[in-house]
């Protein structure tokens, strides 16, 4: 699995105008499903985004995680992060987990998220969507199960 977490005051997805997930302070998370991922991998990426410190603490240090703040975790589904681009001049996706599978293990990521005691919010897996946050700090991370 692979993930882009953006810290957030804010940010909220939307499906043709409608509103489906919202939340303020805590992170977006775009999460990309490949073939060899597991629900393993779906629980390891959990884990390790709870607990991660990316947040400032009373002295301005990111040493403080999700947890701590009491956040809230927006999750997008988002199958372009597992793309290749090593060659070409278009995208390849063969390391693409299927519909079935990647919409099982997005909801699987998800379910694991939220046994961490964060609160998720998220997209429809496989919809258009439109996503909007504002970025605090900005503060960014690629990570990966």
């Amino acid at each position: 699995m692979k993930s882009i977490i953006q810290r957030v005051v804010s940010a909220q997805v939307k499906i043709d105008d409608a509103v489906v997930g919202s939340i303020s302070h805590g992170c977006l998370i775009l999460l990309g499903v490949e073939k060899s991922d597991t629900q393993e991998s779906a629980q390891k990426l959990a884990r390790k985004i709870s607990r991660y410190r990316f947040f400032n603490d009373e002295n301005g240090k990111m040493n403080v995680n999700i947890q701590q703040i009491k956040g809230a975790a927006l999750v997008v589904s988002q199958f372009t992060l597992v793309a290749d681009t090593d060659s070409g001049n278009r995208p390849g996706f063969s390391k693409g987990a299927s519909p079935e599978q990647g919409r099982i293990l997005y909801h699987g990521f998800m379910d694991a998220l939220a046994q961490q005691g964060v609160p998720v919010q998220c997209g429809r897996f496989g919809a258009n969507m439109q996503v909007s946050l504002i970025n605090d700090g900005p503060v960014t991370f690629v990570i990966n199960s």
